[in-house]
């Protein structure tokens, strides 16, 4: 913002950190000729129809854009661009913690320190599943998937993928592929979706992929809520199919479904992914970065739109 301010003409700012609704996005944007939004700020079709004539750029401090009508903006010629490769690490680092979290029962032992019932080591206290050496499946091989593979290899994981293609050997770094999910999904251990959602991948996890799993697999989303049919991971986790879930991001959120926080077996996180100070900074450069340009008469260089 520093930048931004630096560089620009900052005539409507939303100091207080949260998501703000169509409305009042409209009223921001009277008198500019850019945007500058975050991921969750709802740029839908009827948003971008009423958006003043000023507007030529949206640049999103995000990598994923389900929150912006594209062919909308399209339609309007205006300019649409994210901030991808610099929150990698971040969320490759978080997908990581999920997984450790959810499989060595992370939620469950701290209450059991906050609330002061822990009466010292026993032998069978809350046993959970060891990460190193086990067989991870994952969904979406992109950025995000690879750093996740090469992160795995640290625990000697075994890495299989499903992915809209192979990919070329040298970024596939020994991980196997698998053109059909169902034969990843019956031999992994554990599962993480780190796919970046979209409509062929709604509820992708349901209950028929989830019945291929393994009996007592984990299952880990760092990539969209959508991806998750969340009737059937709950009621896998109820029955133990699914021993533990680690989720970061869900459907309607931050409305997560409530059943989620009643099981136990949940390690659950509010849309951490990209939450360092170092990821979130090189957002915000990488976004100015594509207003730079645009206003320079260069093409932006992460355009979507």
């Amino acid at each position: 913002m520093a930048r931004a301010r630096r560089d620009y003409t900052i005539v409507a700012e939303n100091p207080e950190d949260v998501p703000a609704d169509s409305a009042r996005l409209l009223a921001m944007a009277s008198g500019a000729d850019a945007i500058l939004c975050a991921a969750g700020d709802p740029f839908g079709e009827d948003t971008i129809a009423a958006l003043p004539t000023s507007i030529r750029v949206i640049a999103t401090f995000s990598v994923g854009t389900d929150h912006i009508a594209l062919e909308a903006a399209r339609a309007r010629g205006i300019i649409v661009t994210n901030t991808p490769d610099v929150l990698t690490e971040s969320t490759a680092e978080l997908t990581i913690l999920l997984l450790l979290g959810a499989a060595r029962r992370a939620s469950e032992g701290e209450l059991l320190v906050r609330e002061r019932r822990w009466t010292g080591w026993a032998p069978t206290q809350l046993l959970g599943t060891q990460v190193s050496g086990k067989r991870l499946g994952i969904l979406g091989m992109g950025r995000i998937g690879r750093a996740v593979a090469r992160m795995a290899g640290g625990f000697r994981m075994e890495v299989h993928y499903h992915n809209r293609r192979r990919l070329a050997p040298e970024l596939e770094r020994g991980a196997i592929y698998h053109s059909d999910a169902a034969s990843m999904l019956g031999i992994v251990d554990m599962l993480a979706l780190t796919a970046p959602g979209g409509p062929g991948l709604t509820k992708w996890l349901n209950a028929e992929r989830i019945a291929l799993l393994k009996r007592g697999a984990i299952v880990v989303n760092s990539g969209r809520g959508t991806l998750v049919d969340d009737d059937a991971l709950i009621a896998a986790l109820r029955t133990g199919h699914v021993a533990a879930a680690g989720l970061d991001v869900y459907a309607n959120e931050p409305a997560l479904d409530p059943r989620y926080l009643g099981c136990a077996n949940t390690f659950l996180l509010p849309h951490l992914g990209s939450a360092t100070l170092e990821a979130r900074n090189a957002m915000g450069f990488r976004a100015l970065d594509n207003l730079d340009a645009f206003f320079a008469g260069r093409e932006p260089p992460d355009r979507v739109a």
